[in-house]
């Protein structure tokens, strides 16, 4: 499970330096090839590559016309490659990305429990002020149990 956060640094040929506790549990568990992507293009998400054929899988089952469908593919592969740690663990952030989600030097990059979010430090600390964790939110875990 992937879990917590670390800075990172995009270095300046758009790679991303996976941190050691993320990297060695994906290679442990997955291997080294990875799907980068994004649904918005506001930040990064990166699939270890069983976790995303499994992902695509579940959206297989949606029918091919469906909007909605058709609307995640169009983003998710309009920012989407795949890519593999190198041998010093890092990963390509391709430039369509890598601009639209403003990854330049530091960046954060969080465990999202299958996946690793990477966030630009100033959009995420924004996004957590524009989007505060309220009592309905709580309310609304609290019907699973959380």
């Amino acid at each position: 499970m992937l879990r917590g956060n670390y800075t990172a640094k995009i270095d300046d040929k758009g790679r991303l330096k996976i941190p050691n506790a993320f990297r060695s549990l994906i290679e442990g568990t997955h291997g080294k090839e990875v799907f980068v992507t994004s649904v918005t293009g506001e930040y990064v998400r990166i699939y270890p590559m069983p976790v995303w054929l499994a992902y695509e899988e579940r959206i297989a089952a949606v029918p091919s016309t469906h909007p909605a469908r058709l609307k995640l593919f169009d983003r998710v592969n309009y920012y989407g490659q795949t890519a593999e740690f190198d041998v010093q663990g890092r990963v390509l952030i391709h430039p369509r990305l890598r601009d639209s989600a403003g990854m330049v030097g530091e960046v954060d990059v969080f465990g999202q429990y299958e996946c690793l979010d990477v966030w630009n430090h100033e959009r995420f600390v924004a996004r957590l002020q524009r989007e505060p964790y309220t009592d309905d939110d709580a309310r609304a875990l609290a019907e699973f149990g959380i």
